[in-house]
C-alpha cells in the first residue's frame, strides 16, 4: 500500500530550516518502498497551507528543482527576522508515496495531498464503496468525475461533515462510519492549527519529544525507528520510543505544545450500519466453519491426503507420488560455474539478470550469485498487483547492501487488481479448483520480462533462484484432469504437447459453461497461458545446481541483511512475498481438505528434510486461515471478504462426496 508520513515541530525545535527541509527528504526517501508512483507534500507554515505534487517516483520528486523551490519558498514565512534559517514559527508537513490503487497517475488530481475546501488530506488504503458513496453524496465530489481517486469521497466526506458540525472529530468519525474498506489519513484543516491522524487499521506509528519540539509519523514502525535513528532529533545516547495507533482511533496533535491527543473513532459502535465491515469475531466464526471437521486419509510416508488428484495407496498406504518420487540431485557447484562462467564479466560490468520477488529464496540466490559466484547481476523485479510489502522491504534491503541495481517493471496495478476481483466473482459462479491459478495469471509478465532486459541491456543470461523440487505441485494440473509427474527437469514448457492441448482444451471449455471469465482480462489470461506453456523456457534455475537448504537461507538473510519476517505468515515464512497466497490456500482447504503446503512438506519429507511427525506438527499451523492476510487481500483486490468466504464455504467438499472427477 502507499506510504504516508509527517512531522511538526514547534518553535521551540532545535532544528532550522535547513534541518527540516533536510527531515523531510529523509522521511520520503524511507517511504519510497511503499510507493513509487507518484509522490507529494503539504505544508502549514504560518497559518498557509502549500501543496506540490509529482506524478513521479518520490526520488525524482526530491532531485526536482520545483520541489527544491516549494520547500523553500512554503518555510520562509515562519523563518526569524535575523536571517539565520531558525523557524520563528512551527512548522507541519504531511506527505505521500503512490502506489497506484485506483485512478492513474498521470491525472493529478489522483494524487495526493487532496485539497477540499477546508480539509488537506493523505490517505494509505482502499475505500472500496466509493462508488456509492459518489452517488449518494454527488456534492463531495469536487473535480467533476476527473478523479479517480478513492480517496477523493474520503477527504470529501469530512469536509462536508466538518461544515455541516463545525467539529472536526465528528466529522471524521461520521466518515469512518460510512466508508467500508481501510484507510489511515492524515490531514490539516485550512482554520485549525493542529495535525489530525485517524485508521481503522493501525498501519499508523508515531513518536514525539515535547522538549525537543518535534513530532513524526508514518505507516510502520520501521520508518519511524530508522527516521529518528538518522535525522538528529534525538541526542546519540537516547533510544527511539515508538508508540502503534490503534485500529478505530484518531490523534489530534495542537501545533504549540505537540501533546497527543487520542480519540476513539467508534460511536454507538453496536447500532448496525449497511455496509459496515464485518468484525473479526463474525469472520473467525465463518473460518472455523470451512475446517475440515473429520481427518482424511493421509499417505503413510508422506502427508498427501486421498483427495489429492489422481492419488492412490499401495498395501502399505504409501501413495502412488512417494512411489515415483525421484530425489533431487543438484547438478553441483561445479556445472553451476561452467555456465556462469561464460557469461561473467571481468571489469564488474552487469553479466547477468536475476529475478527478484522478495522472498527468501530469490533474495538468498542473489546473495550467492554476487558474493560466491563473483557474478554482476541486475536484479528485476515485475511488480504486478500482489506483491507484499514486507517483500518489497526485503528486496530493498538485499539489493541496496549487495550493491546491486534494481529495475522495478510495474504494472497497471489498478488493472490487474480488477482483474483479478472480476475473475474471483466469475469463479464463485461455478468452482473449479482447476481454475484458481488464473487467479494469479497477472504475474506471468514475470517471464516476459527476464527476456525483455535481456535483450534491452545485451545481457545473454537470466537467472531465477528457483529450480527445487519441493515446489512442485502436481495437484494445480491435476484439477484440470492432467496426471503428469513433475520432476526436477520438468518446466511447465516441457509438458508434453498432448497435455498442453488437453490443459488448453479443459480451460476452453471453462470459459464456454462460465461466460463470466470472458471479460477484460481474457488476453491477459491467455498471455499467461503462453508465457508458461509455449514459450520456450530458457532461463537458469540455480538451485538445481546448489543444493537447497532452508535453514542455512534464512540464516543468513537475518544476519546478513536484517531480514524482515512477518508473523501473519505463520512459522513458515515461504511465499511471504505474495499477496495472494492466504486466500488461495484458503479455498483448498476447505474444498479439497488439503493446501500448497501438504503439496511442500510431503516433498520435504521425500528429499529427507523433515520427519513425517515434523510435517504433521508443522500442518497445524501451515494450514490455518491467516485472517489478516484474508483481510488484507480482499482490500486490495476490493471485495467482501464474508460474502466471498461465506460463497466458499458453501461449495460442496472433496472429502464429504469421496467424488473425485481426477479419479
Amino acid at each position: 500500500m502507499c506510504g504516508i508520513f509527517g512531522l511538526v515541530v514547534s518553535d521551540e525545535s532545535k532544528l532550522n530550516s535547513i534541518g527540516f527541509e533536510q527531515a523531510i527528504r529523509l522521511q520520503v526517501k524511507l517511504s519510497e518502498p511503499r510507493g513509487r508512483e507518484a509522490s507529494g507534500l503539504a505544508i502549514v507554515s504560518k497559518d498557509r497551507i502549500g501543496i506540490y505534487k509529482q506524478a513521479s517516483r518520490p526520488s525524482e520528486m526530491l532531485r526536482s528543482r520545483g520541489f527544491a523551490e516549494f520547500l523553500r519558498g512554503s518555510l520562509n514565512p515562519a523563518l526569524s527576522n535575523g536571517g539565520s534559517g531558525d523557524l520563528a514559527k512551527p512548522v507541519a508537513a504531511i506527505g505521500h508515496c503512490r502506489l497506484v490503487t485506483n485512478g492513474s497517475q498521470a491525472i493529478q488530481d489522483n494524487n495526493q495531498p487532496i485539497s477540499i475546501n477546508h480539509v488537506v488530506g493523505v490517505h494509505n488504503g482502499i475505500v472500496t464503496n466509493d462508488q456509492e458513496l459518489f452517488k449518494l453524496y454527488p456534492d463531495v465530489r469536487k473535480h467533476s468525475g476527473i478523479s479517480e481517486s478513492d480517496s477523493e469521497v474520503l477527504f470529501g466526506l469530512i469536509n462536508k461533515y466538518y461544515e455541516e458540525s463545525r467539529d472536526l472529530i465528528t466529522a471524521i468519525s461520521k466518515t469512518y462510519r460510512e466508508i467500508v474498506g481501510s484507510a489511515s489519513i492524515a490531514l490539516f484543516s485550512d482554520n485549525l492549527p493542529l495535525l489530525t491522524l485517524a485508521t481503522n487499521t493501525g498501519s499508523l506509528y508515531y513518536s514525539y519529544q515535547k522538549d525537543r519540539g518535534f513530532f513524526v509519523f508514518g505507516s510502520e514502525r520501521y520508518i519511524i525507528d530508522r527516521f529518528l535513528r538518522k535525522s538528529g532529533l534525538l541526542e546519540k545516547e537516547d533510544s527511539p520510543v515508538v508508540y502503534h495507533l490503534k485500529p478505530s482511533t484518531g490523534l489530534v496533535v495542537p501545533f504549540d505544545d505537540l501533546q497527543p491527543r487520542i480519540i476513539s473513532l467508534k460511536e454507538n459502535p453496536d447500532r448496525p450500519i449497511e455496509g459496515r465491515v464485518f468484525s473479526e469475531n463474525r469472520l473467525y466464526k465463518i473460518i472455523d466453519e470451512s475446517l475440515p471437521k473429520f481427518s482424511l486419509r493421509r499417505c503413510s510416508k508422506c502427508v498427501l491426503p486421498e483427495t489429492y488428484p489422481f492419488i492412490s495407496f499401495d498395501e502399505n498406504g504409501i501413495c502412488n507420488y512417494c512411489l515415483k518420487y525421484k530425489k533431487q540431485e543438484p547438478l553441483g557447484r561445479e556445472a553451476l560455474e561452467a555456465v556462469l562462467e561464460k557469461y561473467r564479466s571481468e571489469d564488474g560490468r552487469p553479466d547477468c539478470i536475476a529475478g527478484l520477488s522478495g522472498g527468501r529464496d530469490s533474495s538468498y540466490g542473489l546473495h550467492i550469485l554476487k558474493t560466491e559466484f563473483r557474478m554482476n547481476p541486475i536484479a528485476y523485479t515485475y511488480d504486478w498487483a500482489l506483491v507484499t510489502d514486507l517483500a518489497r522491504r526485503n528486496q530493498a534491503k538485499v539489493a541496496g547492501k549487495l550493491g546491486v541495481e534494481h529495475i522495478i517493471r510495474a504494472a497497471d496495478i489498478h488493472t490487474k487488481r480488477r482483474y483479478v476481483r472480476k475473475n474471483i466473482y466469475a469463479w464463485l459462479k461455478k468452482p473449479e479448483l482447476g481454475m484458481v491459478p488464473l487467479f494469479m495469471a497477472g504475474d506471468k509478465m514475470f517471464y516476459y520480462y527476464g527476456r525483455q532486459l535481456r535483450q534491452e541491456t545485451g545481457i545473454g543470461l537470466t537467472v531465477f533462484c528457483a529450480g527445487h523440487q519441493v515446489e512442485q505441485m502436481e495437484f494445480k494440473v491435476g484439477f484440470c484432469g492432467i496426471d503428469q509427474h513433475l520432476t526436477n527437469n520438468t518446466k511447465l514448457y516441457h509438458f508434453s504437447w498432448v497435455n498442453k492441448l488437453r490443459l488448453a482444451m479443459w480451460y476452453s471449455k471453462q470459459y464456454v459453461t462460465n461466460p463470466g471469465y470472458i471479460n477484460e482480462s481474457l488476453f491477459d489470461s491467455i498471455f499467461a497461458f503462453y508465457s508458461s506453456f509455449i514459450n520456450k523456457d530458457d532461463y537458469l534455475y540455480l538451485y538445481r545446481y546448489i543444493p537447497w537448504d532452508e535453514k542455512s537461507i534464512e540464516r543468513t538473510l537475518k544476519e546478513e541483511y536484517d531480514w524482515e519476517t512477518d508473523e501473519k505468515y505463520g512459522k513458515n515464512q515461504w511465499r511471504m512475498g505474495d499477496g495472494q497466497t492466504a486466500f488461495i490456500n484458503y479455498i483448498y482447504y476447505t474444498v479439497a481438505g488439503f493446501s500448497e503446503f501438504d503439496n511442500f512438506r510431503s516433498n520435504q519429507i521425500r528429499e529427507g528434510i523433515l520427519s513425517r511427525e515434523e510435517a504433521l506438527e508443522l500442518l497445524k499451523g501451515d494450514n490455518k486461515p491467516r485472517l489478516r492476510m484474508l483481510q488484507d487481500f480482499s482490500l486490495l483486490i476490493g471485495f467482501n471478504l464474508e460474502e466471498v468466504l461465506m460463497k466458499i464455504n458453501r461449495i460442496p467438499k472433496l472429502y464429504e462426496t469421496r467424488k473425485f472427477a481426477a479419479r
